[in-house]
């Protein structure tokens, strides 16, 4: 874009010489000012225009400028020609300003949404005990870079507790709801014995939080969401799906959808249901990996309007540890969505190490190739 002035000029030069002598190719200069303001701040516009004022006269006395004065370019060339292009330098100047404003503007907005996105969804520490951990994150709008989706992993006397959430909706509402669950699970993550109870917990500070709402906002903010528990001690895993897309536990050859038998209706509607959570246990053995995902990531579509096969695709990265799993996985949806993601993404692997195994980054991805 920077070359862009440049290059038109290098246009006009090589369509003088083909054009009638009758037929002014100076006129197409008057574009010049606007050309540059798309990539160029108001001073390098304001020069250009003067630098387009006086290449048109040059232009357009080119034919004849044997024996000709300056008076003659006056005489036989429009006059308004150059006013016309000075006074679209003065608007190029202005757009150019303008831009840099909006640009500046949007610079500032995306560095908020980043801090803001850092500090609602915090780092997962990559190691949890016997457990790896990996996130992904994708917002479907890249000039602000945060949205409604959530993840979470605590270490807890419990195990490594997991959420991941999908608020309904988008923007400021959605993301100030994202960060009212993730406090409240974060607490109730520590305090409450089974995860059920920590599901209860959550469910009742976000119906507090709705309440102080007005009309009937506060129950359209619902969320799915899936709670897992992975205990030290026993290999198993725990899961509460609340309306959420079912989690894939991966073994080293075989990948399975943990349908839920009962499923609880999304957090902030259970009011309408009770709330009663049932507890799906699964066995997690050494080298297992639980794959949690919203629909972000099952509902990508591509040209033809054809759903993200999920399952089917990790089904060929088995033996890959979480990073390798995750970079394949978002290089993938990329490829498959032509990198036009309608709704934002988020996703988590754990992953339990074999054994005892000192070593973080090594052992979590001692079962496949690290990138």
């Amino acid at each position: 874009m920077r070359w862009l002035p440049a290059l038109y000029v290098a246009f006009l030069l090589l369509l003088e010489p083909v054009t009638p002598v009758q037929w002014p190719v100076s006129f197409l200069l008057i574009a010049l000012p606007l050309v540059a303001a798309y990539a160029h701040g108001p001073a390098v516009v304001a020069a250009v225009t003067v630098f387009a004022v006086v290449f048109e006269g040059v232009l357009a006395g080119t034919p004849c400028c044997a024996g000709r004065s300056v008076g003659y370019l006056w005489e036989r060339h429009y006059v308004a020609s150059y006013i016309s292009t000075a006074l679209v330098g003065v608007l190029g100047t202005i757009l150019a300003a303008h831009r840099i404003r909006r640009e500046r503007t949007l610079a500032t907005v995306r560095s908020v949404a980043e801090t803001a996105q850092r500090v609602l969804l915090r780092p997962v520490p990559r190691r949890l005990g016997q457990i790896c951990v990996e996130t992904l994150y994708l917002s479907a709008a890249a000039e602000a870079r945060i949205g409604g989706d959530l993840y979470e992993a605590v270490p807890t006397a419990y195990g490594v507790r997991l959420l991941i959430g999908d608020v309904r909706g988008k923007g400021l509402v959605a993301v100030e709801t994202a960060a009212a669950m993730l406090g409240a699970f974060r607490e109730a993550a520590h305090d409450e014995p089974d995860l059920a109870g920590v599901a209860r917990r959550v469910e009742k500070s976000m119906n507090r939080r709705a309440a102080q709402l007005p009309g009937s906002e506060g129950a359209e903010r619902f969320v799915t969401a899936v709670f897992a528990e992975i205990p030290d001690a026993e290999p198993v895993v725990r899961i509460v799906n609340c309306g959420h897309p079912p989690p894939l536990l991966i073994a080293r050859d075989s990948v399975t959808e943990l349908d839920s038998a009962d499923p609880s209706l999304p957090l902030n509607l259970g009011v309408l249901a009770g709330d009663d959570y049932h507890v799906e246990v699964v066995p997690f053995h050494p080298g297992n990996q639980l794959l949690l995902y919203t629909d972000g990531v099952t509902e990508a579509r591509d040209r033809a309007g054809d759903f993200y096969p999920l399952a089917e695709r990790v089904r060929s990265w088995c033996r890959f540890p979480p990073r390798e799993l995750l970079d394949s996985l978002h290089q993938d949806l990329l490829a498959h969505t032509g990198g036009n993601l309608d709704d934002d993404t988020a996703a988590l692997a754990a992953y339990r190490i074999p054994g005892d195994a000192p070593d973080r980054d090594r052992d979590c991805g001692s079962h496949g190739q690290e990138r």
